[in-house]
């Protein structure tokens, strides 16, 4: 329970453009595919979702609000495959066929910064991402 509060306070303690990038992924990742989960697409995106958030939690427990979070988005590599697989099924002239294929930019995007976290990680930075208060 404590890596969760910790995991949240970091999130918290982030500067305010970070957060605010972190609030459009949770839109895309968990709001918007609400509306549509009776879709196999957007159920998976949920469990994708869910998944990183307990393995972020955990990787919080191992390490603290480090860039090795950037680990935590792990499930998204396969989750783009499955989705980019679906692609010529939800073509992109309604609205679920346009957040999928802009849900699959965010998250590519997100996954560019998270390699490069995990990177910087291994190479030696493994102080606390920012200063979360005990």
């Amino acid at each position: 329970m404590r890596a969760f509060v910790k995991f949240n306070k970091g999130i918290m303690s982030m500067p305010i453009l970070w957060q605010l990038w972190l609030m459009l992924l949770v839109t895309f990742n968990l709001i918007i595919p609400l509306f549509f989960l009776y879709r196999l697409e957007a159920q998976a995106v949920v469990g994708a979702l869910v998944a990183s958030m307990i393995l972020m939690t955990v990787l919080t427990a191992i390490s603290g609000f480090t860039r090795l979070l950037g680990l935590g988005h792990i499930f998204w590599v396969p989750l783009l495959y499955f989705l980019w697989m679906r692609l010529d099924q939800n073509p992109a002239d309604d609205f679920f066929g346009i957040w999928m294929r802009v849900l699959m930019l965010l998250n590519a995007m997100s996954l560019i910064i998270d390699a490069v976290d995990v990177g910087r990680y291994i190479a030696g930075d493994r102080k606390d991402a920012v200063e979360v208060s005990p």
